[in-house]
């Protein structure tokens, strides 16, 4: 199977089994339009940013067995992650670049396959001594997963024999009768499990299934923060929802698919499904985002998504994705590529800059005071309400967004026995061999979609369109379709089209009453791109003053949306509670821009939910 992926040049999730299949790399191509850009520049500048980062700050360098050893415990997982996007890129005129780490990385495996720079050399903690925080099998996961892409993007090399003899060495200490407990960060689960669909090895199946069924049953100390943490609480198919440290979660969970998938495992598949549903519905942000605790990155209870207390880490937002792909092939349920769409447009692109250099590492839905926009050439802790940083302490959403550009085209598309889906729209070019078209659009900022037959089989096939859940008053040719899925089935012939018109509008959009943070308050939503306001796009208004006028018109003007309300001032006193204030003040028109285009014209004060004047 390894050969028909290098031929079809790979993806991220290759599961056997489920209701949909994922297509490869070379399956699907990127044009011109709102995700090829972005995707060309992590290519073009991003990839050498991070290698840069990975020199400067000295982790790439503590794989020379350097004395004096560099950055945190698991930056060992930085390099995989950005080996991982070279692999997925699979680009010749980087090939000496990707050798040169990997000869770094190959050297640094010790004979039995260990392989770590923070652990096990003179003057270290011993191998295992610190499961809870050390990191070990969540570096392992990493270079697993970096061997995985290499196997299916290119084939198998030295990578990839690296990556497997970690897992051999994994599967022997970790597996029966060896030691009985899991990593504090879950990554092992997934990439396990992914080995195992490139080599046929059973064993890293097996494997993965014991981490995911040890998990819960209090195999790991207890913390300040609690076992839930790291899922260490109750055991997954007990569990009610996604909880803890919000990139740990979705890691695990993802993981849980897998194996769920792999072994026939419903009970499993059902119990992370539900776990889905509810932290969706009851935990996760208008724009996608993950994680409403700042001390330990993760989930809070249900309602607990203060704007101005947003957490939802960048990585958080590439777990999730991996997350719901992994639903969506195993279920074919549109809600998960719904999700997938949100998360893309309104966490993963408003990280980066627009040179591909600077990244968000929290993404806040509230800035109160203008961020500081670090130098260029400082290494800076984590930046929670501030500007995007050139590089970070703990830098894992630099690496976790590069892995994911280059693997974006992964996510576009599926195949199954009746035809072929497309989940994500933009402008791309899809060939399986048998059936090919070309999709033309310049989704988001219109909502029309047209799908041009290139080639098509003689026999007739099923194409399966997602209309989101926003997308009221959605058309198919003319004719109405609601939000779910619509299937064309007929035998298509080359030069023919079907055209998508989906209902890209501004829109009001209010919160559940019992989340405090955000009552009396509306947002404003365009298609699938979430819209906030910028002090700078106001003039000798104060910004904290603007109320929004839930009965206006909404219109679009330059590239923003434009809603009336008013500036409305309480007065100071000696205490901050008295009756209700009326909305009264001057009128005023509020200009909104996308959510992920926000601090981009420098410092700023932002905000996506806005008061109402009701």
């Amino acid at each position: 199977m390894t050969g028909e992926w290098v031929r079809r040049g790979g993806t991220p999730a290759a599961p056997s089994k489920g209701r949909l299949r994922p297509l490869g790399l070379k399956e699907v191509t990127l044009r011109p339009g709102f995700w090829h850009q972005r995707q060309q520049v992590n290519a073009d500048k991003s990839l050498d940013h991070i290698e840069h980062w990975l020199t400067a700050s000295g982790w790439l360098g503590n794989f020379d067995h350097a004395v004096n050893r560099q950055g945190r415990e698991f930056s060992d997982s930085e390099i995989y992650k950005y080996l991982e996007a070279l692999a997925w890129a699979n680009d010749p005129a980087l090939e000496d670049r990707f050798q040169a780490v990997v000869a770094k990385v190959a050297a640094a495996q010790d004979p039995d396959g260990y392989l770590n720079t923070n652990f096990g050399r003179p003057g270290q903690a011993p191998r295992y001594s610190d499961l809870e925080w050390g990191h070990e099998l969540y570096c392992f996961g990493h270079l697993i997963q970096a061997g995985v892409a290499r196997a299916r993007a290119h084939g198998h090399d030295e990578l990839v024999r690296v990556a497997i003899r970690a897992a051999d060495h994994v599967c022997d200490i970790f597996g029966p009768g060896g030691i009985e407990a899991v990593c504090g960060h879950a990554e092992i689960e997934p990439a396990l499990a992914e080995l195992y669909r490139v080599t046929g090895n059973r064993r890293y199946l097996e494997q993965a299934r014991l981490f995911i069924e040890r998990r819960g049953h209090q195999v790991l100390g207890d913390i300040e923060f609690g076992r839930a943490y790291f899922q260490d609480d109750v055991p997954i198919r007990d569990a009610t929802s996604l909880r803890g440290h919000a990139v740990r979660a979705t890691y695990l969970a993802s993981g849980a698919v897998d194996v769920a998938v792999e072994t026939g495992d419903d009970e499993l598949l059902d119990a992370v499904a539900g776990q889905w549903a509810h932290a969706v519905a009851r935990r996760t942000y208008l724009t996608g985002g993950m994680g409403s605790r700042h001390q330990d990155e993760a989930f809070g209870e249900d309602w607990m998504l203060s704007p101005d207390r947003s957490y939802s880490e960048t990585c958080a937002g590439v777990g999730s994705i991996m997350l719901a792909w992994r639903l969506l092939l195993a279920r074919g349920e549109s809600r998960y590529a719904d999700l997938i769409e949100r998360t893309l447009f309104n966490v993963i692109a408003a990280s980066p800059a627009d040179d591909g250099q600077r990244f968000f590492y929290t993404n806040t839905l509230h800035q109160r005071v203008p961020g500081a926009e670090p130098p260029a050439g400082q290494l800076v802790p984590r930046a929670a309400s501030s500007l995007r940083a050139p590089w970070f302490a703990v830098s894992c959403c630099p690496t976790n967004l590069a892995r994911t550009f280059a693997s974006l085209a992964g996510y576009l598309a599926t195949r199954d026995d009746e035809g072929l889906q497309i989940h994500q729209y933009t402008a791309a070019s899809i060939d399986t061999g048998d059936i090919a078209l070309d999709v033309d659009t310049e989704y988001p900022a219109d909502g029309r979609v047209t799908v041009r037959i290139v080639r098509a089989p003689q026999t007739p096939f099923t194409l399966t369109l997602r209309i989101p859940h926003w997308a009221d008053g959605a058309t198919l040719d003319g004719q109405p379709v609601a939000p779910g899925t619509v299937r064309v089935r007929r035998r298509f012939t080359a030069g023919e089209s079907v055209t998508l018109d989906l209902a890209v509008r501004p829109r009001l959009t209010f919160p559940d009453s019992r989340i405090d943070g955000v009552r009396g308050t509306a947002a404003v939503e365009r298609g699938p791109v979430v819209y906030c306001l910028e002090s700078v796009d106001l003039a000798d208004v104060d910004f904290e003053s603007v109320h929004l006028d839930p009965a206006s018109a909404l219109s679009d003007r330059d590239g923003a949306v434009v809603v009336s309300g008013r500036a409305v001032t309480p007065a100071d006193g000696v205490w901050p509670y008295r009756q209700r204030d009326h909305s009264t003040g001057a009128a005023v028109e509020i200009p909104l821009h996308p959510y992920h285009r926000w601090a981009r014209r420098g410092p700023s004060t932002m905000r996506v939910w806005i008061p109402t004047t009701d």
